[in-house]
């Protein structure tokens, strides 16, 4: 099983669920790069568990603790190793689990892959992986801070089921997605957003939806021409995370109802004396690179898998049918906590390839 992901940059995650803890190794940061622990925190506050009312109610600290690799506040150039200890696991709820198929879970899966499994909260399938990533992303963050100052990266939820939100991805700030619970950028769609989730929640239910993202000010000529496309390492980082189904970059599917001559971006000089297109439908990205535009993509969620109904399925060993009902403490939607963790890939993806494009073309 890979656990790791980048070429320059290389993030290997490890840990399980309901384990002693989850964590990252980094290896190919640079050197002499100074980190806050601080930073780092902060970023993995805004994933953690218990942080309102419409999330998770497990209560885990997740308190980070740099193991190798800084000294006084730098980076040194050799591996740094990130731990996260679990603390508030209840591995009881997941008995019945042992012996029977969450259904849309990767219970069956694992067993046809590995033969054996982890049942306590899904193991290395859970969410709870991600913790590595967005330790490993706050760190890429910090050294992009050098690399390419003013380079941001932003994400909103774009829709829950049916609502949609309306946001400016070139004018929303941070401030208006953190300030509300659902970490949505349409100020008018909070409550109705909020009291969707509630309800799925009230119900034994849960809800899916889309998270939106936008790179700011990200250099021109970043990615590779045929198989490592940034938009394409971008959709893999994506798909990578638990609970997707879906990406889409710039005018996405909507753009194949469109002719060439109404989806082709025009270029212009600009006033900064940089080449720019004059709409962005390419999303930022064109023949695999990107082009200096602010790149835009999205991702859709599904529905959370736990439901708090009893549902068809089979045991483990040997296969008959039975019922299950879902136990255990959950998210009734993924969108909130999925925010931080799809910039956190962006930010993976984007520092990748600011080093490669470093190291082959200086």
């Amino acid at each position: 099983m890979s656990s790791t992901w980048g070429q320059a940059f290389r993030v290997t995650t490890w840990g399980e669920s309901h384990g002693g803890g989850v964590g990252v190794v980094i290896d190919g940061c640079p050197a002499r790069v100074p980190l806050s622990l601080d930073k780092i925190q902060a970023a993995l506050d805004r994933r953690r568990p218990g942080q309102s009312e419409i999330t998770t109610p497990r209560k885990e600290g997740d308190r980070a603790e740099i193991l190798s690799g800084v000294f006084e506040d730098r980076t040194t150039g050799t591996p740094i190793s990130i731990l996260v200890r679990n603390e508030d696991h209840r591995s009881e709820a997941y008995n019945e689990m042992a012996g029977k198929y969450r259904p849309s879970h990767a219970d069956y899966t694992y067993d046809a892959k590995y033969g054996f499994r982890d049942w306590r909260g899904g193991g290395r399938s859970s969410a709870r992986e991600t913790i590595g990533r967005v330790a490993a992303a706050s760190v890429a963050q910090q050294v992009l801070e050098v690399l390419a100052p003013g380079l941001d990266v932003i994400a909103w939820v774009k829709s829950v089921k049916h609502l949609n939100a309306s946001v400016d991805p070139l004018t929303v700030s941070r401030e208006t997605i953190e300030g509300n619970i659902v970490r949505t950028g349409d100020p008018a769609l909070v409550e109705p957003m909020t009291d969707l989730i509630k309800e799925m929640r009230s119900t034994g239910n849960s809800v899916g939806g889309v998270v939106e993202c936008v790179v700011r000010n990200c250099p021109a000529g970043l990615g590779e021409p045929v198989f490592d496309k940034i938009d394409a390492d971008l959709a893999k980082a994506m798909l990578s995370l638990p609970a997707t189904k879906a990406f889409e970059i710039g005018s996405g599917f909507a753009g194949t109802m469109l002719t060439g001559l109404e989806h082709n971006d025009p270029f212009r000089m600009g006033t900064d004396g940089q080449v720019h297109t004059t709409k962005n439908d390419s999303g930022g990205v064109q023949g695999g690179m990107s082009n200096g535009e602010p790149i835009l993509f999205r991702v859709a969620f599904k529905p959370v898998a736990t439901v708090m109904h009893a549902q068809d399925t089979v045991t483990s060993a040997p296969h008959t049918d039975t019922t299950l009902k879902g136990r255990g403490r959950h998210d009734p939607c993924v969108l909130p906590r999925a925010v931080p963790i799809v910039e956190a890939m962006t930010w993976l993806v984007i520092l990748d390839h600011v080093l490669r494009q470093r190291g082959q073309n200086g």
